[in-house]
């Protein structure tokens, strides 16, 4: 199937009503999470999951990859306005836009965010729907060797590159990867580390361990954060919306530049919409024509990043789909969504359920066009929201985490689960521990076991498979490679500059 005929059928999924409310839902949540500072769009998703479970897979994950890119859109609401990102990824939207409001000039930069950012998301789905058929054939040929040596990659890259002490996220991954051995042993039966719960038979349930980690453990860390009730809402009227001609042109190339970065940045593993919004600023601060204002109100410095953070929340969709390997915690979640609802992701995902490859496909940009539309009437909406004091919304989120995680199995046994991973994800953020590697090897551990195992029966044992199939070889080369860069970087910054010469 082509990729024009694939988009054909994607629409006709994607533009049922059934389709279009779930997209709706999902980009509206997720903006109102992208404005809401200190929740962020993976505890979103986590809380949404459980009401997947009543819906078909195809709709369940228009809803959720809604919310993660309808995040990108309003992370760079509150910080425009307040500098108060409410999303990573738009911290360094910041810079600039609040400068801009600072100036008066808030409708502006607030328009600015809105036009890049659809332009970086329409063109990483554009991409999206040319590689992906093309990336799946080669995909095709990997055998369980090929399979296990890209998810050993996909994990060495994601804990290497996302921290900046690789060693705890190394560790992290391998606590993931034990927990993720909880469970029946699929080869022979075995049941391993339940300790007699019979409950554990299926492994470890991923929506509470989601939630606890990242949901609740953001609550209790910002527990005792002040009330946000003297923040005064900006009003923003439709007038001040509009750019000025010089504004546009100036915009454009940085739009370009930011949406070809954000498109590599979101394929690589371990990378995402953080960093290739950080690295697209630096960019505008080298090519830009305004370089020497930036950070004083430029729309060059709003446009960049966000144009690159939403054309990365796209294309970070491709190698979870295509490849079945996710590149950040967030698709892991989605991923274990798609196993949970019968669909496996991967190359024959657009041969074996087509409808369900390019429906969410074309989602995508029926969605970043509800977005468009959307974004700029509700954007006094969400400035109101963000005066709710902190002790109100904090105790009804959680309320919603409990019971999205009872509803899952109607288990009391799933809600210890979240008490057991929200003291866990507490703990690790006060010891500076990242969370998000423990997940990714949570997710991949049964594939990466059942992978492995795979290839040394077919091999009677010999490990030298590995190493003797070229892309295996390539592979596990490259993640040596990122290892041993990445505890050179934890090397260089540990270690103390040399002393100065005493003088006489």
């Amino acid at each position: 199937m082509s990729a024009f005929d694939g988009l054909m059928l994607g629409f006709q999924v994607a533009l049922t009503w059934e389709a279009l409310a779930f997209c709706a839902f999902g980009v509206t949540v997720g903006m109102l999470i992208g404005v809401l500072p200190g929740i962020g769009p993976l505890a979103a998703v986590s809380m949404v999951l459980p009401l997947t479970y009543y819906t078909t897979p195809t709709h369940g994950l228009i809803m959720l990859a809604g919310i993660y890119y309808g995040s990108q859109y309003g992370g760079s609401v509150s910080s425009i306005l307040l500098r108060l990102p409410g999303e990573t990824s738009a911290a360094v939207t910041a810079l600039d836009g609040y400068e801009m409001t600072k100036k008066g000039r808030a409708g502006q930069a607030l328009l600015i965010t809105t036009l890049a950012s659809f332009f970086g998301g329409s063109i990483g789905i554009v991409l999206m729907a040319v590689f992906s058929p093309m990336l799946a054939e080669v995909a095709l040929s990997f055998a369980s060797v090929e399979m296990c040596a890209l998810m050993v990659a996909g994990l060495v890259a994601a804990s290497a590159l996302t921290d900046d002490a690789p060693v705890k996220g190394f560790a992290m991954v391998a606590i993931g990867l034990l927990i993720g051995i909880a469970g029946m042993d699929v080869t022979t039966g075995t049941m391993r580390f339940t300790y007699d719960q019979i409950q554990l038979l299926d492994g470890v349930n991923l929506v509470a361990a989601a939630l606890g980690l990242f949901g609740v453990a953001e609550i209790l860390a910002n527990i005792g954060q002040p009330d946000n009730t003297q923040l005064a809402a900006r009003k923003v009227t439709m007038r001040s919306m509009i750019p000025t001609r010089k504004e546009l042109t100036d915009s454009i190339p940085s739009t370009f530049r930011g949406t070809a970065i954000g498109v590599l940045f979101g394929i690589l593993p371990g990378a995402g919409a953080t960093i290739s919004s950080y690295f697209s600023y630096a960019m505008e601060k080298r090519f830009s024509r305004n370089r020497d204002r930036l950070g004083t109100g430029v729309v060059e410095g709003v446009a960049a990043p966000e144009a690159a953070n939403n054309a990365a929340a796209q294309t970070a969709f491709i190698p979870m789909l295509v490849l079945g390997i996710p590149g950040n915690p967030l698709m892991a979640l989605m991923l274990g969504a798609m196993i949970i609802h019968g669909v496996a992701p991967g190359a024959r995902m657009l041969t074996n359920t087509p409808d369900v490859f390019w429906g969410l496909v074309a989602s995508f940009w029926v969605g970043n066009l509800l977005l468009l539309v959307l974004n700029i009437p509700l954007i006094g909406i969400w400035v109101r929201l963000l005066s709710v004091r902190y002790r109100l919304l904090y105790p009804a989120i959680l309320l919603l985490i409990v019971i999205g995680v009872y509803s899952v199995n109607n288990s009391i046994f799933d809600v210890y689960q979240l008490i057991f991973f929200s003291m866990m994800g507490y703990a690790m953020r006060l010891l500076g521990f990242s969370p998000a590697p423990l997940v990714l090897g949570l997710v991949l551990g049964p594939m990466l076991e059942q992978n492995l195992r795979r290839s040394l029966m077919l091999s009677d044992g010999d490990f030298s498979v590995f190493f003797t199939r070229p892309i295996s070889a390539f592979l596990l080369a490259v993640s040596a490679l990122i290892v041993i860069l990445a505890l050179r970087r934890a090397w260089t910054i540990r270690r103390p500059p040399p002393a100065e010469p005493a003088t006489l």
